[in-house]
């Protein structure tokens, strides 16, 4: 970092055409040494916690497993033409599920393409190289805004710029919950393009590609955008109260009436001209301007956005969160390096970084205004974290289930633009730095009881600050003799081995911590390698699916292939849920992952002719790959649409699983018996020979026929909830005898005992064969079934009925679909032979719609900017362009209010 007093010159005429001096422009060093460094530093840290790829241990924790990495391997095979469905619906998933909602939800970031540049046995590895990809360009985006609030008419340092940059995306939220949650990481990359684009709507520039930045930003995670947008609005309404109209590319070479004499610098420098004042006019403007602007990205990215909005209104509601701030202690302790846990805040930025943003209140070199507008933020923010109606505010108005502090990017970002405000004119005087140093010393101290610190926190954090200090104190006292030049490089290079080496320690333990505390999935490997080649020789999509089974982790049919009923998806049906739910499915995370289940009637149902059955043959470990064995077997089972007589189209998801699955299937198939509760053993009379099976959604333990093995169940309300399983024969005597073994006294529904009869399943299945569909085509995102002539009552496909189908019966005009228990109904007269379905997103038309009326809003804008740029250029120099906002007069002014004068060498 170069002293005050030694301006950085700006590029010259010849750079700004792409002459020799462009390559050394800060603008373009700062982000072109951030990117690298910051993949450097995060790959490190991967290395050093020994994860994969470049180590033996999963990095697949939570839903980095379950949902995101099946989610990209199944973009791969849809990039490149190989699944059934299309971007409207997705075949393999539910049973038939809404895709363009995931595409927004999960998979709308451009990074997201390069998946197709891996194998297709490769998707952690295509991940991983995404997640890497987009820190860095976190790192890249923050650094070119940094280099561009630059002090006075000069640029600040942009080695600081890259290394603050680099800090922003290495922070604990990054380690934390960005890595594993990949999608979030486009909040990361979003907030300070956001700024930028406010500095464009402040300086009255590039009114094109604001808006195309706010789109960007919206499609690739509208979620993280949004908060990343309230952090750039704040951003803004401080630029405003601090700066005035002049500069360029956030620059403010001209002094502003207000800023300047806060500073006590109320006249321009010497030989500069005066500088134009900051009026309310003109702050009014700039915000109807960023108002249009990003109006007019969230336009562009409707088609999108409105798709997922519409899908949140018909997902499964989770149980509603009571937002419980951490405390105190829990806040502080998030500052230091390697503390890790998903319900408090991550807001770590690394030691050298925080004792930079400390030193701005204390830093009498940047103006007083400047200094209480920055602080101010910062600390407001803090308490916004922990305050119900303004957490309710950073998150869309919903309480998160779960990670409660999704929006401390933006505070991240707000703490390092103050690191950067104090120290880009200088290294800070000592006074500054020991005042910072004593306020990190007290949060330090307020942290010592949160239970988050971890063994390598305290250590870490004061090995960077010594060393930072050990570097800063004598770069700040430094003069301008040719001896102590070398100060500020060897300042430099001590902050970045400071900076980049807390940020590997921290990334490496977090990693470790995550493994140890959370819930994980296992590696790809020769396992689910054997399972998608069952199920790619057994698959024969649409004449019956292929189910790939159950497997650790989750969305198996995304990952592996078939047309299962494994779904994750923030997006999935209520419908869906409460269908699956009724017939005995089991699922996680509250409703919105279904699990597959191994029961003949179900499959009959859901015309599951193939199952695949696989087991580990070592034990499942987080540090190799898992190796298994797999099985396919077919079982003849109706065609996808068969033929039932109208009547009761209702369930009742709380009576029996057994009952709902024989009104769907249209016969009796289970004995259905008289259960008598003794303690934890359960007695009932089935015919001699018929299958036992069990239903407990709620049961928590084990359950076991007598003299057989034992059936896990996983219930856990309202999170978990377990499948039926079978427990074995029925003895020939008929007697039967469930013990359980619960960990916890289980709740049981009032028919949990039913023993099959896979005669009458087999008849069953045989008539509905005979009655049912002939030949089912399928597209994209629609089905055609022909039918036997003369056919009665009701079509069912065996889908579940979602928002968005339609169908039709022979020649007649499609309709919203109808439920028959849940599945998709087609109205039959006898004279139809043919019934056809499509789905289309619900809010897609709309979408579609507000993104045409913001493109032709876009392009009026682009032709009135052009015509304004005529008009300017043909009535002023050439050289000028006064239609941008940005006066002339400012362009030689020497002095910036956001900085007071000091002292050459300071």
């Amino acid at each position: 970092m170069p002293p005050a007093a030694t301006p950085v010159p700006a590029p010259d005429r010849e750079g700004a055409r792409g002459g020799p001096r462009r390559a050394r422009d800060p603008r373009l060093l700062a982000p072109a040494v951030a990117g690298p460094l910051t993949a450097a530093v995060f790959v490190l840290a991967t290395a050093l916690a020994r994860s994969h790829p470049l180590g033996p241990y999963t990095r697949n924790v939570v839903d980095l497993g379950q949902q995101y990495l099946p989610y990209h391997a199944y973009w791969r095979a849809f990039l490149l033409g190989d699944t059934h469905g299309d971007a409207f619906l997705n075949w393999n998933s539910g049973f038939g599920a809404g895709f363009l909602g995931d595409i927004g939800t999960y998979l709308s970031s451009p990074f997201s393409l390069l998946v197709v540049l891996f194998p297709a046995d490769r998707p952690e590895l295509a991940l991983y190289a995404v997640t890497v990809l987009k820190i860095a360009a976190a790192g890249a985006a923050m650094a070119a805004l940094l280099i561009r609030l630059r002090p006075a008419d000069r640029t600040g340092p942009w080695p600081l710029a890259a290394l603050l940059g680099a800090a922003y995306a290495l922070s604990g939220w990054t380690f934390n919950h960005g890595a594993s949650v990949p999608m979030w990481l486009d909040g990361l990359i979003a907030f300070p393009l956001l700024c930028l684009v406010a500095e464009w709507a402040r300086a009255g520039r590039r009114p094109v590609l604001g808006p195309l930045v706010v789109a960007l930003a919206w499609t690739a995670n509208f979620y993280t955008a949004y908060m990343a947008t309230l952090g750039a609005a704040l951003f803004l309404a401080v630029r405003l109260f601090t700066t005035g109209p002049g500069g360029s590319d956030g620059a403010d070479p001209g002094t502003t009436a207000g800023a300047g004499s806060a500073a006590g610098a109320g006249t321009p420098a010497a030989g500069s001209a005066a500088a134009p004042k900051a009026t309310a006019r003109w702050r009014l403007a700039v915000l109807l301007r960023a108002g249009w602007t990003v109006g007019l990205g969230v336009g562009l990215a409707a088609p999108l956005v409105l798709v997922v909005f519409s899908g949140t209104k018909y997902a499964d509601p989770t149980p509603e969160a009571v937002f419980a701030p951490a405390s105190w202690a829990e806040l502080f302790g998030r500052f230091l390096p390697a503390t890790a846990n998903v319900d408090t805040p991550a807001l770590s930025i690394g030691t050298p970084a925080l004792l930079l943003a400390l030193t701005l209140p204390f830093n009498r070199a940047v103006a007083p205004r400047v200094r209480l507008a920055w602080t101010a933020l910062t600390v407001l923010v803090t308490l916004s974290l922990q305050w119900g109606p303004t957490h309710l505010l950073w998150h869309a108005g919903a309480s998160p289930n779960g990670n409660p502090y999704r929006q401390t990017f933006v505070l991240s970002g707000l703490l390092l633009i103050a690191a950067w405000l104090s120290a880009a004119p200088g290294v800070p005087r000592p006074a500054a730095l020991l005042g910072a140093t004593a306020l990190l010393g007290a949060l330090a101290l307020a942290a010592r009881t949160s239970a988050d610190i971890d063994a390598w926190s305290y250590p870490a954090a004061a090995a960077a600050l010594l060393l930072a200090l050990a570097a800063l104190l004598p770069a700040a006292r430094a003069d301008r003799s040719a001896a102590s030049r070398v100060l500020p490089v060897a300042a430099a290079v001590a902050l970045l081995v400071a900076q980049a080496g807390e940020a590997a320690v921290s990334g490496m333990r977090t990693e470790r911590q995550q493994r140890a505390d959370v819930a994980w999935a296992p590696r790809i490997g020769p396992w689910q390698r054997a399972v998608a080649a069952e199920v790619a020789r057994a698959d024969a999509w649409p004449a019956y699916r292929t189910d790939p089974g159950p497997l650790p982790g989750g969305n198996e049919p995304l990952l592996l292939g078939g047309e299962g009923a494994d779904a994750y998806s923030s997006l999935t049906t209520e419908n869906t849920s409460r269908t699956l739910d009724s017939l005995g499915f089991g699922h996680y995370a509250k409703g919105r992952h279904p699990e597959t289940l191994d029961n003949p009637v179900a499959d009959a149902i859901f015309s599951v002719g193939a199952r695949i059955r696989s087991e580990p043959t070592e034990p499942v470990r987080q540090d190799a790959a898992p190796r298994g064995t797999a099985t396919a077997t077919t079982t003849p089972v109706p065609p996808l649409v068969t033929v039932h007589p109208a009547g009761n189209a209702t369930v009742d998801p709380e009576d029996s699983a057994f009952r709902n699955q024989e009104l769907l299937l249209g016969s009796s198939v289970y004995a259905l018996p008289a259960v008598r509760r003794t303690g934890t053993t359960l007695t009932a009379r089935c015919p001699a020979g018929t299958e036992v099976w069990f239903w407990a959604p709620d049961h928590h333990g084990t359950a076991a026929l007598a003299g057989g093995a034992p059936a896990d169940f996983d219930g856990r309300p309202p999170a978990v909830r377990a499948p039926m399983r079978a427990l074995g024969t029925v003895p020939a005597d008929g007697e039967v005898r469930v013990r359980l073994a619960p960990e916890r006294a289980p709740a049981l529904p009032r028919q949990s005992v039913g023993c099959l009869d896979r005669a009458r399943l087999a008849a069953a299945v045989a008539r509905l064969t005979a009655t049912g569909a002939t030949e089912v085509t399928t597209t994209g995102h629609g089905l055609t079934a022909e039918l036997p002539p003369g056919s009665t009552g009701v079509a069912v496909v065996a889908v579940p009925r979602a928002t968005g189908w339609r169908c039709a019966a022979g020649d007649a005009a499609p309709v919203s679909a109808r439920s028959h228990r849940g599945l998709l109904a087609v109205p039959l007269d006898g004279r139809a032979t043919r019934v056809s379905c499509t789905f289309r997103p619900p809010g897609v038309r709309l979408g579609a719609a507000a993104g045409a009326a913001a493109l032709l809003a876009l392009l009026a804008t682009a032709l009135l900017a052009r015509h304004r740029a005529r008009r300017a250029g043909a009535g002023s120099h050439p050289g000028r362009q006064e239609f941008t906002g940005r006066p002339h007069e400012a362009r030689s002014s020497g002095r910036n209010a956001d900085y007071a004068p000091r002292r050459t060498g300071a």
